[in-house]
């Protein structure tokens, strides 16, 4: 190919061969890529398209003949090779160095025992003081409880549920229906029960009809749930030695909730009842059942005249069973309500409500248990 078939001769400054001949080694032009000639692009200039001639000779494209090629494909339809896919294997996690463990805590009561002993202990004086001085003041003492346990429970549930259940009629039905139940027996105490729920549904009326029925109910439970179970405890009191059946019935409900706490903090792994209270746990029922059933059968034997000591194993037995079965209800209640107490009256106990969740259901038990063992005399 001679030196027309691109036009004028190139000149110094351009690509290809310079002014004094073709450079020695040099690759000829082949018929399908001739080594550029023109000005060399800018820095900025982007370079045209190539677009191959058709060999003059029909030789293959592919032949290698020294052709200076550009880099990236020479087709604006050729595409380069697909690269294969290579995964990248992932590095696993390197394990965290382990945490410091916690230093195990020593199990705690939750409460201040020293304070709640000290509550006990002025309780029991109390009470023993004045069930075996003069009968009609251990009578005032349950009333006086009673009020106290209904103040505790309608305040929480006012508080809480936004429930009014009337304060008034409950209060001094709650005390008559004790001392109806002591001086004329179950009928007295019937009696005053439906008195007090009447009088519970009139005096609501007294207030706008908005939630009447839901207040009047809480009422009326309240009235059954403190007063009337606590009437038991007087109907006891009336036999000829109801002060040692009263003390008895104390003894094994004490006993018994101090046997489950006993054994369960100590051994105790199985939960009796997660959702209602999940400090109780199964070893602690056997517990309370053994305290409570071998103190009823030294009780019985000891202190209640005619009793054996069989009939103080039932009766520890059915005592732990209501007992357990009164603390779940009340945990029940105050879960409902969403607080851990229903007062603060007690140091280390709570309020009266949370010392009698275990006494009230257990009364009416202890009572039936008395009069088939060795009568109601």
């Amino acid at each position: 190919m001679n030196e027309s078939s691109w036009g004028a001769p190139p000149q110094a400054g351009y690509w290809g061969p310079s002014d004094h001949g073709p450079v020695q080694g040099a690759a000829p032009a082949g018929p399908a890529y001739d080594a550029h000639v023109g000005p060399r692009p800018s820095q900025t200039q982007q370079p045209m398209p190539i677009v191959p001639d058709v060999p003059a000779h029909g030789g293959n494209q592919d032949d290698n003949r020294g052709a200076a090629r550009m880099g990236g494909p020479s087709f604006r339809d050729e595409m380069p090779p697909a690269q294969p896919h290579v995964v990248v294997p992932q590095k696993k996690p390197e394990p965290m160095p382990d945490a410091p463990q916690p230093t195990p805590q020593k199990k705690s009561a939750g409460r201040d025992l020293s304070a709640a002993i000290g509550v006990g202990i002025g309780l029991g004086a109390v009470i023993v003081a004045s069930l075996f001085i003069v009968k009609a003041v251990f009578v005032g003492v349950i009333a006086v409880a009673v009020v106290v346990g209904l103040w505790e429970l309608t305040s929480r549930l006012q508080e809480r549920k936004s429930i009014k259940a009337p304060l008034v009629p409950l209060a001094v039905g709650g005390a008559a229906m004790v001392v109806a139940g002591y001086v004329r027996g179950a009928e007295g105490a019937w009696a005053a029960m439906a008195l007090t729920a009447l009088a519970v549904l009139v005096w609501r009326m007294t207030e706008p009809p908005e939630n009447y029925l839901k207040d009047v109910t809480a009422g009326v439970f309240a009235a059954f749930y403190v007063p009337f179970l606590a009437t038991f405890v007087a109907l006891m009191l009336t036999a000829h030695d109801g002060p040692w059946r009263v003390l008895t019935f104390l003894l094994l409900t004490v006993v018994s909730d101090t046997g489950a706490y006993a054994v369960g903090w100590r051994f105790g792994t199985h939960k009796l009842a997660p959702r209602i209270s999940p400090g109780k746990t199964r070893e602690g029922l056997l517990g309370a059942v053994a305290f409570a059933m071998v103190a009823g059968a030294l009780c019985m034997q000891f202190l209640i005249d005619d009793g054996t000591w069989w009939q103080g194993l039932l009766l520890g037995l059915a005592v732990a069973a209501s007992a357990t079965l009164g603390d779940l209800g009340e945990s029940m209640i105050k879960r409902d309500l969403g607080i851990k107490d229903m007062g603060t009256l007690l140091p280390g106990h709570g309020g009266i409500m949370d010392r009698l969740d275990s006494l009230l259901p257990t009364a009416p038990v202890a009572w039936l248990l008395f009069v088939l063992f060795v009568g109601s005399g």
